[in-house]
């Protein structure tokens, strides 16, 4: 009677075939993402990015093979999703338990570049800064090689001044004594004879040399070598939020988060329309005023109004609210607080003058005045403007640092990817009270 009875193999024994590939094509896609460069164990967040890209790219790529090859058994899609989100809650806490001991043991000093500066100036007193801010980082600091020039600026009272290794006449004893890795060179005021001999002892020593484009103070990650002939000319090329699948990736999320966001807002808008009315019945519900857009183009955004009417015709030099304003309604002060004089938005996302991501754009007038005193403030306008932005995010609304809010709307774009968008978008709703709004 037993030896009548066929014993069926379980799936895990049935789909033992397909798991090789599954994993070739899982570590192939992290190290097309580059996971497993060491650098990135001295990098978390950035290791999650990697694994995030990978993990993505795998599960769509797994799910695709397995409906053109047609595996047999067939491969079970909740099963894939399973996995996709379990290698990344497990990887990153491995990946995390590595740092926890890599930080804390003698392997940091072996992981970490050593590096040597030099010059001094403004972009060094930035690097510096940088690299000793954080005790993992993936380089270490040996000091700085002083130019011609750098006597008075490089002073021994200089806040966060790594040592002074000495002059570049001693350049080659100086990367031998070091055990250096990598010169980075801060200066490019230098004759063409002079950085030649630079070059050419970092050759000698087989040391890494690397430049700092001081004439780019912006999009640094959109930096490009390219050759006209046998001519080197290095700048700044297309921008990852301005590639076309990019652009229709993110306009897909914007017109979908817009049709939710107007469906599930439309109570709320109602119920806010009524109160204003109520309380201030001689203007209308909405507020319209005229925004900068992308590439400088005026767009009407559409807010609920929070103040009396023709409010915005005694103001028009203000960046923002003043505290106590007696022309803010009750109301208003309420729906600002919370940000809910903002729903109207969706109407001009899903027009697409607006991103649900992006720079907060501001009025014309102003975009003159703080072009003329921010340096860097124009390129805001290269994305279309968003309902939340990295800048709010991190606390800089109302009547905060413009030059900082300028500096955050740029990194934004500088290091755009849909992930960064979703933090973003998180936060939004964690940190949803706008306590600096009046």
């Amino acid at each position: 009677m037993v030896d009548s009875v066929r014993l069926t193999p379980g799936p895990v024994v049935r789909h033992r075939p397909l798991h090789p590939c599954g994993v070739a094509l899982l570590v192939a896609a992290f190290a097309q993402f580059g996971l497993y460069d060491t650098r990135l164990l001295l990098r978390r967040y950035q290791s999650l990015n990697a694994i995030l890209k990978g993990a993505a790219f795998w599960l769509a790529a797994y799910l695709g093979v397995s409906l053109v090859l047609r595996f047999e058994p067939p491969i079970s899609r909740l099963f894939v999703v399973i996995a996709f989100f379990c290698v990344i809650v497990l990887l990153f806490l491995w990946r995390s338990l590595v740092y926890g001991v890599v930080t804390r043991g003698g392997l940091l000093a072996r992981l970490r570049r050593r590096a040597v500066l030099l010059g001094w100036n403004d972009d060094a007193h930035a690097l510096a800064a940088e690299i000793i801010r954080d005790p993992a980082h993936p380089f270490s600091l040996a000091g700085v090689v002083t130019l011609g020039g750098d006597t008075s600026a490089f002073t021994e009272t200089a806040a966060g001044r790594p040592p002074a290794l000495g002059g570049v006449h001693d350049l080659p004893a100086i990367l031998a004594r070091e055990s250096a890795d990598l010169l980075i060179i801060t200066r490019l005021d230098l004759p063409r004879a002079d950085l030649r001999r630079i070059v050419e002892t970092c050759e000698r020593a087989y040391v890494e040399w690397k430049v700092v484009p001081g004439a780019f103070d912006i999009f640094l990650s959109g930096l490009r070598l390219q050759t006209i002939g046998r001519v080197p000319v290095l700048g700044v090329e297309e921008l990852a939020i301005n590639r076309l699948f990019n652009r229709a990736l993110k306009r897909t999320v914007d017109l979908a988060g817009a049709v939710v966001g107007l469906v599930l807002s439309a109570p709320f808008v109602l119920l806010l329309a009524a109160l204003i009315k109520r309380e201030s019945p001689g203007g209308p519900v909405l507020f319209r005023q005229t925004r900068v857009g992308a590439d400088h183009r005026p767009f009407t955004l559409y807010k609920l109004r929070s103040m009396a009417p023709d409010s915005d015709a005694t103001d028009a030099a203000r960046q923002s609210t003043a505290r106590n304003d007696p022309r803010l309604l009750r109301i208003g002060t309420f729906m600002r607080r919370w940000n809910l004089d903002e729903l109207p938005q969706y109407w001009n996302v899903l027009r697409g003058e607006m991103s649900l991501v992006g720079p907060r754009p501001e009025r014309p007038y102003h975009v003159e005045q703080l072009a003329d005193a921010i340096p860097h403030y124009l390129p805001r306008h290269v994305v279309k403007p968003g309902m939340t932005g990295w800048a709010q995010v991190n606390g800089l609304r109302g009547d905060s640092d413009l030059a900082a809010r300028a500096q955050h709307d740029i990194y934004y774009i500088e290091n755009w990817s849909v992930w960064l968008d979703v933090q973003i978008l998180l936060l939004t709703f964690a940190r949803w009270r706008n306590d600096s709004a009046y």
